[in-house]
């Protein structure tokens, strides 16, 4: 595979760096190098400031919004913004669903729905993970029944990340109990603000609220917001999740982090000496890099598949794996690079940042901890790696 860029790609780099430059609001950039948590308005500010330039779907088609941008060029712009450390984009519009719909959706739906993801007017949520059915998503039991016009839905959903911001829902439903439970399983559209819908805030061990369980009760769907064929749910949510565990992977993220970690290793101590200089801290920081290198290639073959018209196989399951483990080695490493400076902290300050507050230590110390913490969920959304271990050895040894 190879990685060096031709001189059209590095004046394409340069593009999107005098972008960023330009048109990232002083303030936002300000929050987020202090280490603080964006809000929704934060993302949502971003995200319309990339789609008046046209760049909030790289990997969608030219007609319905994309960039037409070839896969170095993804690539590269993912890098950017990740080293400017801009609010991610929130996949669940961008990368998750808009897939679904272009590929499964009618074109009313597209003509709906795909145009208020873009400009960021309507912001979804993930319906699929429940109490019984983590792991085991087939075993799901939110129930939907026909009702002639409308299906009407009974059930939880758990782990939902922002569905306090959310608009609308993309849920898997069960429409039927006959046969395998793969096969009774609905890809349905829902409304966060219709009658039954109550949202119940989760508290995670950092502090913040970002999850949530939603409870559907008696919640009216009408039928034309399903999605594709009644039955075609377990087809459309494994496409789905295709993409998600490929984002999830988060390599640009994980360079940025990288380029973070050596930065603190050179700044912090250890026995009067810089702990960078200290062979065995670095040894472990060149396992990663190497661990992190062979995945950005894996990375850049898979969005050549994509570009190709081929969605992602079962190397988006190890895409997941080795991206999420290679994330919480980073945050152990970072953790462990400011030791007990780490340890005092405020939510505050991953809120707002500092404010008047004093920190102990230096000022990037106290967001790593609780980072670390909250980063252990990485290996269990998005179908866990366990689960993904399973997937390969099914769809890639054969077992």
């Amino acid at each position: 595979m190879q990685l060096d860029f031709t001189p059209e790609e590095e004046a394409f780099r340069l593009e999107v760096r005098e972008f960023i430059e330009a048109e990232y609001p002083q303030p936002l950039r300000d929050k987020m190098n202090a280490g603080a948590a964006p809000n929704k308005q934060d993302y949502v500010t971003w995200q319309q400031i990339l789609h008046r330039k046209g760049w909030i779907a790289p990997r969608w088609p030219e007609q319905y919004g994309g960039t037409g941008w070839s896969p170095t060029q993804s690539y590269i712009f993912d890098e950017e913004i990740s080293a400017a450390q801009t609010p991610r984009v929130m996949p669940f519009g961008l990368t998750m669903l808009g897939p679904v719909l272009l590929s499964f959706g009618s074109e009313d739906q597209k003509q709906q729905y795909l145009p208020a993801i873009l400009d960021s007017t309507t912001w979804w949520c993930q319906g699929y993970s429940e109490p019984d059915a983590g792991s085991d998503l087939a075993s799901l039991k939110t129930q939907a029944v026909d009702k002639g016009d409308h299906y009407l839905v009974n059930g939880s959903k758990i782990w939902t990340t922002y569905a306090h911001y959310a608009d609308k829902m993309f849920c898997l439903v069960r429409t039927s109990s006959e046969g395998r439970k793969q096969q009774g399983i609905s890809f349905v559209l829902l409304d966060m603000n219709d009658p039954g819908v109550e949202v119940a805030p989760i508290i995670t061990n950092n502090g913040l609220h970002t999850v949530n369980q939603v409870f559907l009760k008696d919640v009216k769907v009408p039928k034309e917001n399903l999605v594709g064929e009644e039955g075609a749910g377990w087809t459309i949510a494994k496409y789905l999740l295709g993409h998600e565990r490929t984002v999830i992977a988060g390599v640009a993220a994980s360079k940025q982090q990288m380029k973070r970690l050596k930065t603190i290793a050179e700044q912090e101590t250890q026995q009067g000496q810089p702990l960078w200089q200290d062979n065995r801290f670095r040894d472990r920081v060149a396992e990663v890099s190497i661990d992190l290198l062979a995945l950005e290639q894996t990375n850049m073959r898979v969005l050549s598949d994509e570009s190709a018209g081929r969605g992602p196989g079962p190397e988006a399951s190890l895409l997941k794996i080795r991206g999420t483990e290679i994330q919480q080695m980073i945050t152990e490493l970072l953790a462990e690079a400011v030791g007990y400076y780490g340890l005092p902290y405020h939510k505050e300050v991953l809120l707002s940042g500092w404010g008047e507050t004093e920190p102990v230590g230096p000022d990037y110390a106290a967001p790593l901890l609780p980072h670390y913490f909250d980063w252990r969920k990485s290996s269990i959304y998005g179908g866990s790696n366990e689960i993904q271990k399973n997937i390969i050895a099914k769809a890639v040894l054969g077992l």
